[in-house]
């Protein structure tokens, strides 16, 4: 006769349960832009890391180019520390960064250079860090407020209108459609 054993646990709706988080450092060779880099772990293989927390503006929205700017000269060449939470729908690699005892996504945002990404948000602080940047005009509080429009609407705006911010936004909707190549127009 076999003996089954059921091991029940409750958890409260809503509420996640945690998984363990893995830690890992390494040296960053790549900025993709404000809130992505490349870092080079100890064994020599080459992680794409996605800072969660934050939202960067995007390559051609206002400010896109000076946030990757912030962000290369916070923790280009440099070692840094991951505490990664997962992938994202890109396979990129989810996590926390750290320079040091340096929160890299707060520091982002403390500098004008994100906004908190309110989706995703897991540290409520980052909101006070950010009204704080906004107060005082850093970074891209600085742009008049009509220029100051956060990347995930930024984003939802191309995706509804057909149009992007940017101009390789119908190109790559065509690549992900599967358009034949000689129907892809460039950008």
């Amino acid at each position: 006769m076999a003996l089954v054993v059921v091991i029940l646990f409750s958890v409260e709706p809503g509420a996640s349960v945690a998984r363990p988080s893995l830690q890992w450092s390494g040296q960053v060779v790549g900025i993709s832009d404000g809130d992505t880099i490349t870092v080079l772990t100890d064994n020599k293989q080459p992680i794409k890391v996605r800072l969660t927390e934050i939202d960067a503006p995007e390559k051609h929205q206002p400010w896109g180019a000076k946030s990757k700017q912030l962000l290369s000269d916070l923790v280009y060449s440099k070692r840094v520390r991951v505490q990664e939470n997962g992938q994202d729908r890109y396979g990129r690699t989810l996590g926390r960064v750290y320079l040091g005892d340096l929160d890299v996504s707060a520091e982002m945002i403390r500098r004008g250079g994100a906004w908190a990404y309110r989706k995703y948000l897991t540290d409520p602080s980052l909101l006070v860090v950010e009204g704080r940047a906004k107060a005082a005009k850093r970074g891209l509080w600085s742009l008049p407020e009509g220029q100051r429009q956060p990347p995930w609407e930024w984003r939802r705006r191309g995706r509804v209108s057909g149009q992007s911010g940017g101009p390789d936004a119908t190109r790559m909707a065509q690549v992900r459609r599967g358009a034949p190549a000689n129907e892809i127009r460039a950008a």
